[in-house]
C-alpha cells in the first residue's frame, strides 16, 4: 500500500522528500495501532439485476452497509473509551490490501479502522448549530 501511495503522491506533483515523509507518517500510524479492522464488501449475497440502474443501487447499498457497520464500530469504541480512527486508504490500494490479508477475491476493501488505548483524551470540539447543518422544509 505504501508503494502505491508514494507513486500517487509523486504523480500528483509532490516533491520526493515530502512524499516520503507523508508515506512514513501514514505507515507509522497504521503499524503502531494495537488493532486494525478492515471493512470489506462482497456482492456475493446481494441481489443481481440485469439493468445498470438497479445493479448500481444494490452496490451502493452494500457500500452503505459496510460504512454503517464501521460507524457503529466507531461508536462502540468511543463507548468503551478506545481511540479509533477511520482510514480510507484501502479504497486507493484495494489489491495491495487484498494480497496482504489474503482476502477472498470477492471481498472489496472499503476502509480500515485502527483502534487502541488513547494516549490523551482530546477536548470536546463541540457541535455546529443545527441551522448550519440541517435544512428545514
Amino acid at each position: 500500500m505504501a508503494e502505491k501511495h508514494r507513486r500517487d503522491l509523486l504523480a500528483s506533483g509532490r516533491d520526493p522528500a515530502s512524499a516520503e515523509a507523508r508515506v512514513a507518517s501514514r505507515r507509522e500510524r497504521l503499524v503502531q495501532a494495537p488493532a486494525c479492522i478492515v471493512l470489506c464488501l462482497s456482492m456475493a449475497s446481494m441481489d443481481a439485476y440485469p439493468d445498470g440502474e438497479r445493479a448500481a443501487g444494490e452496490r451502493a447499498m452494500a457500500m452503505q452497509s459496510a460504512a454503517l457497520a464501521g460507524g457503529n464500530l466507531l461508536l462502540a469504541a468511543h463507548a468503551n473509551r478506545l481511540g479509533a480512527c477511520w482510514l480510507c486508504a484501502p479504497l486507493f490500494a484495494p489489491e495491495a490490501v487484498r494480497r496482504a490479508l489474503s482476502l477472498p477475491d470477492d471481498w472489496e476493501p472499503q476502509a480500515a479502522i485502527i483502534l487502541g488505548e488513547p494516549d490523551t483524551t482530546p477536548a470536546d470540539p463541540g457541535r455546529l448549530p443545527l441551522d448550519q447543518v440541517v435544512v428545514w422544509r
